[in-house]
């Protein structure tokens, strides 16, 4: 049985738009902790696009997908983050990274093991480590929220050719 309907949903920075900016505030903060600590911002989107994958929101994997796209990402990793695990085209320390979020967004299959978060502890350093957490948190947040409200992503130009 589908859960999607077309019923229109609320629209969360109109009606509690300081809310809204609260938690963009948040997003900004983790971004620039991140920054800070020189996780690089491809990697970001790496972890906002596979979180975004695994919660199954449309509205994120695009607008992420789109932001790593034009971040310099290769259309053969994006396609291969859904297996990054077993592909040699993540490195150890992406790999580790990617392992931290995919935890702490199935938190409720195990919490997040100490495997997990000592091999992400063995590539980053403390402030690197934090600011991942508060980037996965985030952008399950955002998930949560695009997904509660039927986010829909924004229509792209068509791309056809005419032959």
């Amino acid at each position: 049985m589908s859960t999607i309907s077309s019923e229109p949903r609320v629209n969360l920075k109109t009606v509690t738009s300081d809310v809204s900016a609260a938690m963009r505030a948040l997003h900004l903060s983790a971004a620039d902790a991140a920054a800070r600590a020189g996780v690089p911002a491809a990697l970001l989107e790496l972890v906002r696009l596979r979180v975004s994958q695994i919660n199954g929101c449309e509205f994120c994997i695009d607008l992420h997908a789109r932001d790593a796209r034009t971040g310099g990402e290769s259309e053969q990793r994006l396609a291969a983050l859904s297996g990054w695990s077993e592909s040699p085209l993540f490195d150890a320390r992406e790999k580790a990274a990617l392992a931290l979020a995919e935890a702490i967004t199935l938190v409720h299959d195990g919490r997040v093991p100490d495997g997990v978060y000592r091999a992400a502890a063995g590539e980053f350093d403390e402030q690197a480590l934090a600011a991942l957490i508060w980037v996965s948190t985030v952008i399950n947040s955002y998930n949560r929220i695009a997904i509660s409200t039927r986010m829909v992503p924004a229509a792209q130009p068509s791309t056809t050719t005419s032959s």
